[in-house]
């Protein structure tokens, strides 16, 4: 699965993409198996609230399914201006 961040998430990750194998079912579950990984990826989803998820370049939720999801982004809300 292609896994895609940006803005602030991609600073505090230090890629802006990487290519990530998981057995997981759901984003939240996705994240869970980031976050167990290092420290980095932690501070970067620390408040979920603070988050915005798209998958297959559709905006979506936490809860969401992954099955059949060839692409997950992570940022930050958009603000207008």
């Amino acid at each position: 699965m292609n896994v895609l961040y940006f803005a602030w998430v991609r600073e505090r990750i230090g890629v802006p993409r990487e290519d990530v194998e998981t057995s997981a079912e759901t984003v939240s579950e996705l994240v869970d198996e980031l976050v167990a990984r290092e420290d980095r990826y932690a501070a970067a989803f620390g408040d979920r609230s603070a988050l915005r998820v798209a998958l297959d370049q559709e905006l979506s939720d936490f809860d969401a399914k992954l099955e059949g999801v060839r692409e997950v982004a992570f940022f930050p809300p958009m603000t207008g201006g």
